[in-house]
């Protein structure tokens, strides 16, 4: 197990106007952002823990992953022939979570709020960019409990997740994530998964027909859910 203290990103106003995917610009809504970046780029220390697993006992709907149990079909296909796997937690940092904005102030809360979202997702492209050179690996992809409508990895798998790194209270001590009774993290800016080496790219929202969805990170692909349900065919 690793940790990770204070993944460096460029938490830039480009980065957040990307993440953001503002069609117009106005000098107000730079200012906004200008003056929440001001504030968060000196404390961002965003943080990881991730782990070197290897997967047994593969079934139809099931695997085991450092020996935890996880039920999910389309986990158990995608490592069909992947033995090492890395499950992850990352999270944009307490530090930037912290920072208090009256709850009234709803345009600065939801620049800063965007600013966290840029946070994490630098952070995550950071530790896969680190996985890849360190473990020399080619292409990954990423698959976390309870992502998108129609994945059967539930929610509740995320205490299994968890139970990798020695269990939610260590990962607490480690980088400052707690989870909820509801499975749930926070600071809510905190993503956990399995990041696993692929030839093809592999995105949950490929299985999810949801249409209205601002995290869709790829388009839905009936062809793709043939492969994890064949029934459907």
């Amino acid at each position: 197990m690793e940790v990770l203290n204070s993944i460096p990103i460029e938490l830039e106003l480009e980065a957040v106007i990307k993440r953001m995917r503002l069609r117009k610009r106005n000098d107000n809504i730079l200012d906004n952002i200008r003056e929440m970046l001001d504030i968060a780029v000196p404390i961002a220390r965003p943080k990881a823990v991730y782990e070197v697993s290897y997967v047994e006992n593969k079934n139809e709907d099931s695997l085991q992953i450092s020996g935890v149990a996880f039920t999910s079909r389309v986990l158990r296909v995608n490592l069909d022939k992947v033995e090492r796997v890395f499950p992850y937690v990352i999270t944009c940092g307490r530090e930037l979570e912290e920072i208090d904005i009256p709850s009234t102030d709803f345009i600065k809360g939801y620049y800063l709020d965007q600013i966290k979202e840029t946070a994490l997702a630098l952070a995550r492209q950071q530790v896969e960019s680190y996985l890849k050179k360190r473990y020399a690996l080619g292409q990954l992809s990423r698959m976390a409990p309870g992502a998108g409508a129609e994945i059967d990895w539930p929610i509740t798998q995320q205490m299994e997740l968890f139970s990798i790194f020695g269990g939610r209270e260590k990962v607490e001590e480690l980088i400052g994530v707690r989870l909820t009774d509801t499975f749930l993290m926070v600071p809510i800016k905190s993503i956990s998964g399995i990041f696993f080496p692929t030839e093809v790219s592999f995105e949950s929202c490929q299985l999810c027909p949801r249409e209205q969805c601002i995290g869709r990170r790829a388009p839905y692909d009936p062809e793709v859910v043939k492969k994890y349900r064949p029934e459907e065919a």
